[in-house]
């Protein structure tokens, strides 16, 4: 402390505990008296041992770290039992106010006695005495006027938070609560909106006077001594040395991939090759930082567009279950502001601050939009910084930040027609800016086609799911989002089961034929618990490219923008244009005396007229794709 000019003391409770098992017990349940004496005893050290050091600053804090038991909690576990006490509360800093001055010590000169005055401030924020009169004097006992010093005049720095409990951590159904912290001197400006960070210190109750009655009902603050931000890249799954070994023994296998895609959302028959996409989002790539700063995100973005009922929705809840840290939204209730940041008023102070949005509380997590069309473009303007940059840019009223909001975005969104029209091409389908579409790495359409093959077995596996209902559940009730009916296994002899070992039942889930139906022997799923340690695991690994993936994935890039538009299957003309080319047809085939529809001769008839005319009327690509929706029309000539 001394050494690196510090102020505050650390101290971890683990040791107190162990010197002075109930003194650490009195300090727990009374915090606000003891660490008064804490401070007061630190004070009167450092002034014996190192004088020199205790003269440059007036006073010196304690700051708690360790194990606090019970008095670890969330905001929405803080309740009157904890008034007084200290408590170790963990959460998101939602708000953060300006860094203000608060005097502790006013100074004033009497020009008149040539003497001075001074007067100490003190509030129910304070520790160390009780609150003192707020009136700032302006005259003295006499009546003289008095000057105010302002450079002989002490202050401290002032700020308020505000924490909410952890989205993966709040109860399903319910708003999350918060809890507001005081933080002074070389605490403010620790953390901002969107940290993860645990705050101990006194909890304590702010009476809220009008006039001279109270409402009976306070507002409780914590005074925050010691502020700690919790690793970003620590997510809420707790390891084990077994689990790293099962983790190891699994990635043994040759088709670990195809697996663990198999296993996302099983229950939801079908669409293999988006489950595999929406795997490699929730692995996510390898974000690098250049020397000159410029940041490579790592994080991939997926857009799910098609027509209604093919559960595009229900691909997001399972990825919000799976996804260690994951924050949903809707595109109907989500604003700009409220995806990114805003700029609010305290309605106390009146001061701006800062507010965090649903993206920056996912910060190294997935943020899951459902609804997206429904968004104004307004509103989708605003995360296109975010979702290449990664960062949030504030410049209003005065305010200028950046936000971390380094999360993968996964959306779903409907066609503008209702249902996707096959005849127009995706960007009329889809409706949304091109500038907006290229920050989604990867784009899949999503196609009810009317099928009986297909049909009977969605419907085959959706009655199979349906028909399970677990023991005790309540007529009436809705199935929950993930059941037993989500955790599909090798296909194995239940009386064979119960003979292997514990890891591979932790893996994968007993196979049930009433639940499962018919599966292939080598067919696994994993359970869901397993796929997030997995997918914590492989996240924390750094791979390297080789040579050889470098190359296939430049050929795979070149192959995939020097893609022929025939071998599209997302190629469409527009019916003005697919009406002017039976029109430029028919004028082909009087003039040049065709009798079939040969390809190459009618794109020999379009160079000759493109020779006359200077430029080609109509591509390869749109040639074909016309000639073979005359053919399916059965018609050729305009009548």
């Amino acid at each position: 402390m001394i050494k690196t000019q510090q102020q505050r003391l650390i101290v971890n409770v683990n040791d107190l505990r162990r010197k002075l098992p109930l003194r650490t017990k009195c300090l727990l349940r009374s915090g606000i008296e003891e660490i008064v004496l804490f401070q007061n005893a630190l004070r009167e050290y450092i002034s014996h041992q190192a004088p020199d050091f205790a003269e440059d600053f007036d006073e010196f804090f304690i700051g708690l770290e360790g194990s606090f038991g019970s008095h670890h909690v969330t905001p929405r576990n803080l309740a009157s039992i904890f008034l007084g006490s200290i408590i170790a509360v963990e959460g998101i800093v939602t708000k953060c106010s300006l860094v203000r001055p608060k005097i502790v010590r006013s100074v004033h000169y009497c020009p008149a006695t040539k003497k001075k005055h001074e007067r100490r401030y003190t509030d129910l924020t304070s520790l160390s005495a009780y609150p003192s009169s707020s009136v700032y004097p302006t005259k003295d006992e006499d009546g003289n006027l008095l000057e105010t010093e302002f450079g002989l005049s002490t202050y401290k720095d002032h700020q308020i938070l505000s924490i909410q409990e952890m989205p993966e951590k709040a109860p399903a159904g319910q708003l999350p609560r918060s809890v507001d912290i005081i933080a002074d001197n070389d605490l403010v400006d620790i953390c901002k909106p969107g940290d993860r960070v645990l705050v101990v210190g006194p909890y304590r109750c702010l009476p809220n006077k009008q006039g001279y009655y109270t409402s009976g009902t306070f507002r409780t603050v914590v005074l925050a001594n010691n502020i700690n931000q919790l690793n970003k890249e620590v997510l809420t799954v707790d390891l084990m040395p077994e689990d790293l070994q099962r983790c190891q023994r699994f990635s043994r296998q040759k088709n670990v991939f195809d697996v663990l895609a198999r296993s996302l959302a099983p229950s939801i028959y079908g669409h293999d090759y988006i489950k595999k996409a929406l795997l490699c989002m929730l692995l996510g790539g390898l974000e690098k930082i250049l020397p000159n700063g410029t940041r490579l995100r790592g994080d991939i973005n997926v857009l799910l567009i098609g027509d209604p009922s093919v559960s595009k929705s229900q691909l997001l809840r399972y990825v919000l279950n799976c996804a260690p840290r994951a924050v949903a939204t809707t595109g109907r209730g989500s604003s700009g502001v409220g995806l990114t940041a805003a700029v609010t008023h305290d309605p106390e102070t009146g001061d701006r601050r800062l507010e965090a949005g649903a993206m920056v509380l996912a910060d190294r997590g997935v943020v899951c939009i459902d609804e997206f069309d429904k968004m104004s473009d307004i509103d989708r303007t605003a995360i296109h910084e975010v979702m290449e940059q990664g960062k949030v840019t504030i410049t209003k009223a005065g305010i200028q930040a950046q936000l971390n909001a380094r999360c993968s975005v996964l959306a779903a969104a409907n066609p503008v027609y209702g249902r996707y029209d096959q005849y127009k091409t995706p960007n009329d389908n889809i409706g949304m800016q091109d500038s907006l579409l290229s920050r989604f790495d990867l784009l899949f359409i999503m196609l009810d086609k009317n099928e009986i093959e297909n049909d009977t077995e969605i419907s085959n596996h959706v009655v199979r799911v349906h028909r399970f209902r677990p023991h005790g559940e309540q007529d009436g009730e809705p199935l929950p989002i993930i059941t037993n009916a989500d955790f599909l296994s090798t296909k194995m002899n239940p009386n064979k089961m119960e003979d292997e070992n514990e890891s591979a039942q932790d893996i994968y889930e007993k196979y049930d034929p009433l639940l499962h139906g018919k599966r292939k022997r080598n067919e696994k799923f994993v359970t869901m618990s397993f796929m997030r340690k997995y997918v914590h695991v492989a996240k924390a690994i750094k791979p390297q490219l080789s040579q050889e993936a470098i190359d296939i994935i430049s050929e795979e890039y070149s192959k995939l923008r020097t893609y022929d538009l025939e071998q599209n299957d997302i190629c469409r003309m527009p019916d003005a244009r697919f009406k002017e080319f039976r029109q430029f047809l028919y004028k082909i085939f009087r003039e040049h005396k065709l009798s079939s529809l040969d390809t190459d001769k009618i794109y020999k008839s379009c160079e000759d007229e493109a020779q006359n005319e200077g430029k080609f009327k109509f591509t390869r690509a749109e040639i074909d794709f016309a000639l073979a929706k005359m053919n399916d029309l059965n018609q050729i000539f305009i009548s």
